[in-house]
């Protein structure tokens, strides 16, 4: 069963992992990151997290009640 606290938890991490995509593109962007292979699995990582993380909360609320 889900539980508040996870549902807490993973509307957290969706809206931190979301900040860190605004902040890995703005450095790009305003080319504080020099090293695009880094900023590019950093962007790519965080938009991971986020799809795992809506993931996780669509099967809490999509899921059957046996």
């Amino acid at each position: 069963q889900s539980s508040a606290l996870m549902i807490t938890l993973m509307v957290m991490a969706i809206g931190v992992f979301s900040a860190f995509i605004l902040h890995d593109l703005k450095r790009v962007k305003d080319g504080q990151e020099t090293n695009y292979i880094t900023a590019t699995l950093g962007v790519y990582l965080s938009i991971y997290n986020v799809f795992q993380s809506l993931l996780a909360l669509l099967g809490i609320f999509g899921g059957s009640s046996d």
